[in-house]
């Protein structure tokens, strides 16, 4: 069972070199999830492209964008009363 959608036309295609190991490892890895060889590389790829984007550290803005975000991180903070209540309390591990 492939984790992504299939799009309605797939008109890229990736051509890469592997070791013989590395094949045999995600063949039987695929095998195992019971998707075909294209749908678990495709899919792994992609899983691990989100994974590395979503860690990154710089995020560029324009002026119009840095300024909203420098207005929200400028504000006071927003203290919901049921985190005021649950803090007045002692803990229980006292």
């Amino acid at each position: 069972m492939s984790a992504l959608p299939k799009p309605a036309n797939r008109d890229r295609r990736w051509n890469l070199r592997v070791e013989e190991s590395e094949d045999a490892l995600v063949r039987a890895a695929s095998d195992a999830s019971e998707t075909s060889y294209s749908d678990f590389v495709r899919s792994a790829a992609v899983s691990e492209a989100h994974r590395v984007l979503a860690d990154r550290t710089q995020f560029p803005l324009d002026a119009h964008a840095w300024a909203q975000f420098t207005q929200l991180l400028d504000r006071p903070p927003r203290v919901p009363g049921g985190l005021r209540d649950l803090y007045s309390r002692p803990s229980v591990f006292e």
